[in-house]
Parts: structure tokens; C-alpha cells; sequence
């Protein structure tokens, strides 16, 4: 069939390929092309049936529209202009590009070094890109309403599933693999309350690991950053929104982890697959008097210039396609400074971040930041808008070295469980605005951390050079594997007080999928490259004590006041009464003076939480928790209880089995070494 296109009904504002009747209109962004060529392939995607120009051109719009086209037809972009690398210009028709406003892929991206080769070679790169299809996209998803993401559930989707035997084969290792009610169950005993997706947007594998047979398993490498990943979402949305419904009829939330500061090609010697050759002078930041080298404030090679307005509006249309599309209740934001970073350092007023704000779908979704990179100024814990959520590196470190048994850590420590003043008690925020974490998909597992001293990345093929080096993580006399019951037994202490310390400071606490029944990486600390057994779960292998474990501290948690009470620790009696919201306990059940919080051996620490009468009538509850870090059992005296009341013993990590049960504040408590205990209060 011969298509022709017209200018005089195309829409340049509908981006993309909007199906319209008897037609599609087509519209891409690029400020410096001379030309956009958009070539048509047929129901293979095998052959280019045609190759038109897109006759229209309004600020920077290219635009037309083809009679005659339908849903389902394939396509990809060239475009035509100078190849000036040192003036920052890097056209070549040759390649053939994906649209960044695809929907639908037909294939995933795969790294060919055609791909990256200079123009002079004229190599075509059609035979190894994906083709967009044009597609008619249901935007009716709703959300749930907007409500703090709770105890929040990272994900990593292939992983998930692909090792679970009651899993159909056909599904493993996909999003669909979700909505098995084998796991929907799980995560509801887990108590978990929102799911956090690592990427699902399409992405292609960097060139140094498929030169070493590796692929990218996180999917932090994207291209089109609106359409799903064929691999991880082979039925495209309607796939994503099945698996969201499910999540939301358990009451859990789900948001996507998105990559908008950086693209998959790279460095200046990268693929040609999308951007760079639409146009690298608008959609990258270059350096500012060396307009041919690009900006690597992500560490990939490049980074997406956030801070113009059409590439801040492309990411905004991402998030809303996801929103739209899927019922998606928020995002997670990778390396989240970049879309803040201006000419003169990070600003609030960010165009992202104004254009987030008067969105009317996205303001009211759930927003959570990795509030650093490694560009200048990338530090930004703390300093994202109300009511943003950001992740917690300081609550990350603090308790993983109070645990590890290192010097003088008390004070910070009890800042983290208070709920991180020093970092959130700013412009009205709560203690929920940092999301706790132990460990995340970047670092060593929870288990690992406890039995590796140092990372062991060499399946990585980059000479153990890559991933953290400050892990504070500790191997309790040996490095790796070990059949030593007592070494096994030390361990198993160490992760359930990390837990458990988790779940009883302020903030919104994240646990990795696997880490409740102990996933291992081997030492390996940077996963990203190991789309295999390293990172796959081994559900066959899960330490189901340890997830009973997990969802008793989750229910214990949801279930007090005192617990979960989304108010920052002060030290200060609560509201006109004359009883304090928390008081610091020494082991004879005094109040920390100066000397005990400077005192750099101390590794115990008690606190006496009290939290007032809820707005819903709840009545005001004490809890007094112990955390002992030291190799000694330790003798404490408790706090008398109030009149009326009586103390139980609800839990103690080293005792995973403990049945609550009544203890006379009387006869005292003997704290036992490398454990938390959690003690409430109850009328009698």
C-alpha cells in the first residue's frame, strides 16, 4: 500500500502517534533537525514499506498526518542534519530511531555495535530496532486514593518470579507473574502496603556487558521511557493494569520505579537509538563552554537536560501515560536531583517540579526520590518539596553500623528512630517523609550484610572495581558461607535486630522483596549485571521463620500507636499534658545524661515511647523497646508502668517464636546480647 502524509490535518501538540479516525498523526520535538522522517514498516516489521517527511514544523515540532494507517502499524523516526560532535550535533539517517513518545514496542532494545557506529560507515540499524506500534491506549486506569505509602515492598520483577515452581513457566520472570494469588498472598501476610516496581520502561543493555555475555537486569538503562519493556511486560499495559487492579484489591498500593535523568546511550562513543540522534543538543546537558561533551552527573554518560522545558514536558507525559494507563498510585524517582538541577545548582522551582505541581493527575500521586547523585550539589537529603518522599542513606548507615558494633553510635542512632529531625522537621513534613531502609536492590542483601565484610562483585567482570566499598557490614567471623551453627546463629541475631529496628523508629519503612526469608547475593553488592541465579530469588531455599518473623513486626507495627505514630520524637511532653514523647533510658532505667550519649562504648539504648489519644478516639499508649548491640546480656530496670497498667513482652529478635506475655516491671528484665525488645503497655 503507498501512504502519503499531509501537514494540513496534523496536530503538533498530540506528540507521538495519535490514532484519528481514518489516520494517525505523528508529531516529534527537535529544535535542530532539518528533517523527521517517519519510516513505515510492514506487519513483520521486517520491511520499510515507506519513508516520508513530516511535512509540518512549529516551534520545533515536526508534525503530519498519514490517511489511511491504522492501530498496529509499525514505525520508527530518522532524523536528517549536520554531524557536528563538537558542536553538539550527532545526526545520521542511518539509524533508524525509536519515538520517545512510543507507547508499545514490538521487540525489547538489544545492543549491537551497529548501533554505534559513525555515520561514514553508513550501516543501517533498522535490522536491529524495534519498530513502535501505533496504538489506540485506554487511559481510564484510576488510582487509589493518595494516602503515605506505609510499609513499602521493592521489587524487582524478573527476579521475582523466575525461580518460584508454583509459578506457570510462560509467565515467570514477568509482571503478570504478580498477580499469582501465591504472591499476592505472601505480601499480604507480609503486611506490606505498597509495592515499589523497579524499572519496566523499555531499556538496552550497555556495550561493555554484552561484550562479557552480561545483560542488564535492573533495567536502570531506559530509552523509551512510556513503553513497557516487552521482556517484563509482553501484553504492554493492559498486562501492567491487570496486575495493578489485583494489588489494589488487596489494598496495596504500587509505584513504578522511573528513570528520567539519564537514557541508555550512553557516552559520547554510545548507541544512536533515540535521542541523540533526534536531537543530543536539546535532550542532553553538555558541558557549558564544550557543547560536544556531554554532562555525566548519573555516572552512564549522560544526562537528560530536565531543565528545558521539552524535555521536562516528556517526562511529565511519561508519568501521566503510566498513571493513565495503568491506575499506577505513584513513582520513585532514580538519582531524582537531576530533574532539579538548574544552571546555578538544585531549585524546587525546577520546571519538572513546577510542572509535577500543577499537573492534575500527578499532584495528587505519591512521590518518593533517591534525593542524591554525583553531580554538583547532589546531595539533596531533606531539601524535596512537601509532599515528596525521599529515601534515608543516613537511617541506612546509622543502624547498620550501631549493629556492627562500631564506637560511639548511640546518639545517631536514636535521631534515626525518632524519625530524622535533623533532616525532615522542616516546612511542615512528618517523619514519614523518609522512607528506612536496611538494604536496597543497590548494596549488599539484609542477609549479606551480615555475613560478608567486604563486597564480592567479580561475576560483574569489572575486577571487583564496582559497587560500594563502605558497606558497614560485618561477617561474623566468616566471610561468605559457613555450616558453623554458631556463626549462623549470630547472623540470624544481627538481621532480625535490623528488622526489628526498622520497624520501630519513625518514617516509612522499605524492605527488599526476598530480604524477609533471607535472599543472598553471594557478597555481590551491585547486581545489576546479573540477570541470573545471584540475583533470581530461591523461594525453595526461603527461611520461612524469618518472613513469619517480618509479618509479625509489620502487624506489631500497624497495630500500636506508639509505633507508627507519624510525629517526630522530641523529648518534649505531648500536647499540655505532663508526660514526655519519649524519654532515653539507661540500663537502670534512668534518662540518658550527657556523659552516656558521649560515651563511645555504650551499645545499648533504651527508649519509652508515649503516644497520645489518636484523633480517632485511640487511647494513649506507652512502649518501651531495648536495643542491645553489645556481646553481654544486660540487666535493666523498667520504667513503673502508669496506674491501671501492666507491661507484656510483645517481642525479642533473638527469640523469633516468643508468644507476648506479661512481665512484673518489679522483678526487672534481662536484655539479651544482639537483640530488640519491644515491650507496650496494657490496661488491665
Amino acid at each position: 500500500m503507498t501512504y502519503a502524509i499531509t501537514a494540513e490535518r496534523g496536530k503538533p501538540a498530540a506528540l507521538g502517534a495519535t490514532l484519528d479516525g481514518d489516520g494517525v498523526h505523528f508529531a516529534v520535538h527537535s529544535e535542530n533537525a532539518d528533517a523527521i522522517q517517519l519510516c513505515l514498516f510492514d506487519a513483520t516489521g521486517t520491511r520499510e514499506t515507506a519513508r516520508l517527511v513530516l511535512p509540518g514544523d512549529k516551534d520545533g515540532r515536526h508534525y503530519g498526518f498519514v490517511p489511511g494507517l491504522a492501530a498496529g502499524a509499525r514505525y520508527g523516526l530518522r532524523a536528517l542534519g549536520p554531524y557536528r560532535p563538537k558542536d553538539g550535533h550527532r545526526f545520521d539517517p542511518s539509524k533508524l530511531l525509536a519515538d520517545p513518545y512510543a507507547v508499545q514496542l514490538d521487540r525489547p532494545f538489544l545492543y549491537h555495535p551497529v548501533l554505534a557506529a559513525p555515520p561514514e560507515r553508513q550501516l543501517d540499524s533498522a535490522p536491529y530496532m524495534p519498530r513502535a506500534l501505533v496504538t489506540a491506549l485506554d487511559r481510564s486506569a484510576a488510582p487509589l486514593p493518595f494516602a503515605a505509602p506505609g510499609l513499602t515492598y521493592e521489587v524487582l520483577v524478573r527476579a521475582y518470579s523466575q525461580r518460584h515452581p508454583d509459578v506457570p513457566a510462560e509467565i515467570r520472570g514477568t509482571v503478570a507473574a504478580l498477580a499469582e494469588p501465591v504472591f499476592l498472598d505472601h505480601m499480604e501476610k507480609l503486611g506490606v502496603e505498597t509495592v515499589e516496581l523497579m524499572p519496566l520502561a523499555a531499556w538496552i543493555d550497555e556495550g561493555h556487558l554484552s561484550a562479557h555475555g552480561l545483560t542488564n537486569a535492573w533495567g536502570y538503562n531506559p530509552i523509551t521511557h512510556m513503553a513497557p519493556d516487552a521482556r517484563l511486560a509482553p501484553g504492554g499495559f493492559p498486562e501492567i493494569r491487570r496486575v495493578v487492579d489485583a494489588l489494589h484489591a488487596r489494598g496495596i498500593k504500587v509505584l513504578l520505579d522511573v528513570v528520567l535523568n539519564h537514557s541508555g546511550e550512553g557516552d559520547e562513543d554510545g548507541p544512536t537509538v533515540c535521542y541523540r540522534g533526534l536531537d543530543n543538543l536539546l535532550y542532553y546537558r553538555h558541558a557549558e563552554d564544550e557543547p560536544g561533551l556531554l554532562v555525566n552527573d548519573t555516572g552512564t554518560g549522560n544526562t537528560l537536560a530536565t531543565h528545558r522545558e521539552p524535555v521536562a514536558r516528556l517526562c511529565i507525559d511519561a508519568l501521566r501515560t503510566w498513571v493513565e494507563a495503568t491506575g499506577l498510585d505513584g513513582f520513585r524517582y532514580d538519582l531524582a536531583p537531576v530533574m532539579g538541577r538548574l544552571d546555578d545548582g538544585f531549585s524546587t522551582d525546577a520546571p519538572f517540579f513546577r510542572m509535577l505541581a500543577a499537573d492534575p493527575v500527578l499532584k495528587h500521586r505519591i512521590h518518593v526520590a533517591e534525593p542524591w547523585d554525583i553531580g554538583p550539589g547532589g546531595y539533596q537529603v531533606g531539601r524535596f518539596p512537601k509532599p515528596w518522599f525521599e529515601w534515608q542513606d543516613k537511617f541506612r548507615d546509622d543502624v547498620r553500623r550501631f549493629w556492627r558494633g562500631d564506637a560511639g553510635m548511640v546518639g545517631a542512632l536514636a535521631t534515626r528512630l525518632a524519625g530524622s529531625a535533623d533532616l525532615y522537621d522542616r516546612d511542615g513534613r512528618r517523619p514519614s517523609s523518609g522512607v528506612n531502609f536496611i538494604a536496597a536492590h543497590d548494596g549488599f542483601s539484609l542477609a549479606d550484610i551480615a555475613a560478608y565484610a567486604g563486597k564480592h562483585n567479580a561475576a560483574n567482570c569489572e575486577g571487583n572495581r564496582d559497587g560500594h566499598n563502605d558497606n558497614h557490614s560485618w561477617n561474623n567471623g566468616v566471610e561468605g558461607d559457613t555450616h558453623d551453627p554458631a556463626i549462623l546463629d549470630a547472623r540470624g541475631k544481627g538481621i532480625r535486630a535490623m528488622l526489628a529496628t526498622l520497624m520501630v523508629a519513625r518514617g516509612t519503612p522499605m524492605i527488599v522483596a526476598g530480604d524477609e526469608f533471607g535472599r543472598s547475593q553471594g557478597g555481590n553488592n551491585n547486581g545489576y549485571a546479573q540477570d541470573n541465579e545471584i540475583t533470581w530469588l530461591d523461594w525453595a531455599r526461603a527461611d520461612t521463620d524469618l518472613a513469619a518473623f517480618v509479618a509479625r513486626l509489620s502487624q506489631l507495627r500497624r497495630a500500636h500507636p506508639a509505633l507508627n505514630a507519624d510525629r517526630f520524637l522530641t523529648g518534649r511532653p505531648v500536647e499540655g499534658g505532663d508526660v514526655e514523647d519519649v524519654v532515653w533510658l539507661r540500663e537502670d532505667g534512668a534518662p540518658m545524661e550527657p556523659g552516656d550519649w558521649s560515651d563511645l562504648e555504650r551499645r545499648f539504648l533504651g527508649m519509652s515511647v508515649y503516644a497520645p489519644r489518636g484523633e480517632d478516639d485511640i487511647e494513649s499508649e506507652r512502649a518501651v523497646i531495648y536495643l542491645n548491640a553489645g556481646d553481654a546480656d544486660i540487666a535493666v530496670t523498667l520504667p513503673p508502668p502508669r496506674a491501671d497498667h501492666a507491661y507484656c513482652l510483645h517481642l525479642q529478635s533473638d527469640w523469633p517464636h516468643l508468644e507476648p506475655r506479661r512481665i512484673d516491671a518489679a522483678d526487672g528484665l534481662i536484655v539479651q546480647s544482639r537483640s530488640v525488645f519491644v515491650i507496650l503497655e496494657e490496661r488491665l
